[in-house]
């Protein structure tokens, strides 16, 4: 199973070198489009290689995506949390009440309750 891994992201790297080399072109990127850029008077564009565009715009999309999919789960999480607070507190409750139950009685005889 390890190495069908290391295959598949040998395979991986392969095609992101290839996408790399195949879109080396400069484009220009601007951040408004010309006519509000005009009105705000940021005409700000900068020159990148075409695949550093495409890959920043696949790292954006998983950041993105990770952190919707982790503010999503938070409720999950809480409920979590919650449930292991209680089962601790049942755990303390029910190791308490065994004392009561065996106190004073001999040891080997509370083994066998």
């Amino acid at each position: 199973m390890k190495y069908i891994r290391y295959l598949f992201l040998a395979c991986l790297g392969v095609a992101l070198i290839a996408v790399a080399l195949a879109n080396r072109e400069f484009v220009g990127l601007q951040l408004l489009p010309e006519g509000l850029a005009r009105i705000v008077g940021m005409n700000q564009a900068i020159q990148l290689p075409l695949f550093v565009v495409i890959f920043g715009g696949v790292l954006a999309g998983l950041l993105i995506g990770f952190v919707w999919e982790w503010m999503r789960e938070h409720k999950h999480r809480a409920e979590v949390n919650r449930k292991a607070k209680e089962v601790g507190k049942l755990e303390r409750e029910v190791k308490k009440l065994k004392g009561e139950k065996h106190q004073g009685k001999d040891e080997v005889l509370a083994l066998l309750d």
